[in-house]
């Protein structure tokens, strides 16, 4: 099909990958059938002829191209370093020394959200790391635990969207860089993403939203329900149940130090080994004010994190918490369980290639050259890339059958880009955090000990609030392309939370008063 005469059917195989995405909850089989679906459209019906043609022309090629191998990689080392933090302990430990601090309920949710903060490397694992340490904590100062998984979600994958070093940012580059090499835009992928940073409007705003409600004590919709419930059900417990929930917080943190010997340092000191080898390795290349190669980029973080892996087994060695090789054996396991990253990015990029080589991004472009206004793109991409993710509770998934659409159209008619990036990023998160079949509502629900349902129900309001102001944000942004539009969001976001808190407050009865901030 000629690229020079696009139409509609063009977009046949991203629209098939969509389609059996939402209806099966399977973004890489979705990919893979509408891959298969466009070699069939450019090569013809032959079954068995087109599978050996996808794998020879459009995956193979994939894996053979440098920057791509450089990113698969990466990954990998990524996936060995994050084990290792995981299983090492060091967050548990980390988090059971901030317990003795908690006095009051604003504490408890402030600790979790650092916590969750800290563990910034891991949005799978924050949520069953954070939730098990604070839970008992959050039961004797009568937290509810729908409150609990609320604030774990809010600092898993809103805080990973916005590190450009782990595996989200690398996945999203890789991404970012196939379209900036189709479309010919001479910009670096990892400076593109940092200039976008100010335009993930939903990631900023639900980060923050955690220890505003925190501090003014503001609840609305069913969790206010949750909270007056949490109360109501600790009535005034004595001082034996009280000393029972700290010292079963303590005795775990003992026996769990006497077991596996883990240390709040198996999570500081490698990050600060990642941190210094990754600026020894890219500060005299010109990071972070001058431009770095995507290749230099990537060695230096493969290095950083290898150097980090090293750190830290070599410290539980050291101090008898793990064996080396039994902490090569969790390095690899680390390392294997980023395949199903590997695959989906194979699939995205032989995706992209695909839909340009059918036409699917000009026509797209010319859609929405003829149709729409460029201050209006931002925000149709962000509520188009929700749709998506609520549907298939996968944010990556979206950001791969997104990106390959929004670019082309936001060059065609010359929308701000740093704009549309952060819009389709912001969708995706919106999408995820509003999703009951997302993978970090399932988990952030389980490390609390709530119910799935409930935390989806209590968080979505939340969220939709977040929502309605990054429609707005998208809107003025589409405008003006002005950073600025981030703190004027969050100062709205403090208006509207405390107007909405006292439309919906309600005065607790007598011996309500536990716990209060």
């Amino acid at each position: 099909m000629p690229a020079t005469a696009p139409d509609v059917f063009s977009l046949v195989p991203v629209l098939l990958a969509l389609v059996i995405s939402i209806s099966l909850r399977n973004v890489i089989f979705g990919l893979f059938v509408g891959l298969f679906a466009g070699v069939l459209m450019i090569e013809g019906p032959a079954l068995l002829g087109g599978m050996s043609l996808m794998v020879r022309d459009y995956l193979v090629p994939q894996v053979t191209d440098s920057y791509n191998a450089g990113v698969l990689v990466l990954l990998g080392f990524i996936g060995g370093f994050v084990a290792l933090m995981e299983r090492s302990g060091g967050g548990a430990a980390f988090a059971a020394k901030i317990t003795h601090f908690i006095t009051t309920k604003a504490r408890l949710q402030v600790s979790a959200w650092l916590g969750g903060i800290v563990i910034f490397f891991s949005d799978l694992g924050t949520p069953l790391i954070i939730g098990p340490t604070f839970r008992p904590m959050a039961d004797y100062l009568r937290v509810s635990r729908a409150k609990l998984a609320y604030i774990i979600d809010s600092t898993a994958s809103p805080v990973a969207i916005l590190v450009p070093f782990i595996g989200w940012g690398v996945y999203i580059m890789s991404l970012l860089e196939q379209q900036f090499t189709t479309l010919g835009i001479e910009q670096s992928d990892f400076q593109a993403l940092i200039a976008a940073l100010p335009f993930q409007f939903y990631a900023w705003l639900s980060l923050f939203a955690v220890p505003l409600l925190a501090l003014t004590g503001v609840e609305f919709g069913p969790m206010a329900r949750s909270e007056r419930r949490a109360v109501r059900e600790g009535l005034t417990p004595d001082e034996a149940a009280a000393s029972t929930a700290l010292n079963t917080i303590d005795e775990n943190s003992a026996q769990q130090g006497a077991a596996s010997k883990a240390r709040a340092s198996f999570i500081w000191l490698p990050l600060l080994v990642l941190f210094i080898v990754l600026l020894w390795t890219l500060v005299p290349l010109g990071f972070p004010f001058g431009r770095v190669s995507g290749a230099d980029f990537r060695a230096g973080l493969s290095t950083a994190y290898l150097s980090a892996a090293a750190a830290l087994i070599v410290l539980m060695a050291f101090t008898g918490a793990q064996r080396v090789m039994a902490s090569v054996q969790m390095y690899l396991e680390g390392i294997s369980r980023m395949m199903l990253v590997a695959v989906m990015l194979l699939l995205a990029w032989a995706m992209g290639d695909m839909t340009t080589a059918l036409g699917g991004d000009v026509y797209v472009a010319t859609l929405a050259a003829e149709n729409a206004a460029p201050w209006a793109l931002p925000v149709l991409i962000f509520l188009v890339s929700a749709c998506i993710s609520f549907a298939t509770g996968s944010s990556w998934g979206t950001f791969a059958i997104m990106l390959p659409l929004a670019l082309p159209a936001t060059v065609a008619i010359d929308a701000p880009l740093y704009v549309c990036i952060g819009a389709v990023l912001s969708g995706g998160l919106f999408g995820d955090h509003c999703s009951p079949i997302s993978e970090t509502t399932i988990l952030s629900s389980t490390g609390a000990g709530c119910d799935a349902f409930e935390h989806f129900q209590t968080q979505l309001p939340y969220a939709l609030v977040n929502g309605v102001l990054c429609v707005m944000g998208y809107l003025a942004a589409g405008f003006t392309g002005a950073a600025w539009t981030l703190p004027v969001l969050l100062a709205l976001q403090v208006g509207g939370l405390l107007m909405l808190g006292r439309a919906q407050a309600r005065p607790l009865s007598a011996g309500e008063g536990v716990g209060q901030y």
